[in-house]
């Protein structure tokens, strides 16, 4: 009895370690990315992107690359704790501004083309879908941000709780890189992000 009651203390604490160190997956509870993201998307999130947590130690134990500009992340809310899918979009050091839903970093405002009636925000190495159906949501800035905080918004700028609403994000509270949706719709995917 006590062997198999080890057994399966083993496995719970190797299954803890995992989904808190390596790898995990988070269920949208909003529309606050579309149309990247849609409500009720599983996601899966690598743990290990940007650093080692373990479990019941808050913060990271050991640091890699931080978040770059255009990463979709996993984070805890700091006025609520609850935790958020949404985009890194301006990074430690970066001056930003948001004014109708448009992004300008440094100075320069980040291009935003149309294809096929959708719009479209290039962030990062990539194009992304940017939703402004609702219009462009609260302004923010132009702010410096200071060492180790980081500005996140929702895709679907006008209809987002963001940053432009809780504030700047400690590099400590991004729990990890969301990676792709796997599912949607009730049916197995793979959708990039």
């Amino acid at each position: 009895m006590l062997r198999e009651l080890s057994s399966v203390f083993l496995a719970a604490a190797v299954a803890l370690v995992a989904r808190s160190s390596f790898a995990d997956h988070y269920v949208v509870p909003s529309g606050s990315m579309l149309p990247t993201v849609h409500l009720e998307d599983h996601v899966v999130v690598s743990k290990l992107a940007y650093g080692v947590h373990i479990p019941l130690i808050p913060g990271y134990v050991a640091r890699f690359g931080g978040p770059e500009r255009g990463d979709v992340v996993v984070l805890t809310a700091p006025d609520t704790g609850v935790v958020l899918l949404k985009r890194v979009v301006g990074l430690p050091g970066d001056r930003v501004r948001v004014h109708d839903g448009e992004l300008e970093v440094n100075g320069r405002a980040v291009a935003v083309e149309e294809r096929g009636g959708r719009t479209y925000e290039a962030l990062g190495a990539a194009l992304h879908p940017l939703g402004l159906e609702d219009g462009g949501g609260p302004e923010f800035g132009p702010q410096t941000l200071p060492a180790d905080r980081y500005l996140v918004l929702g895709d679907n700028r006008g209809n987002s709780r963001d940053g432009r609403y809780f504030g700047l994000v400690e590099r400590d509270a991004i729990l990890g890189h969301a990676k792709g949706v796997v599912l949607r719709d009730g049916r197995l995917t793979w959708i990039g992000l």
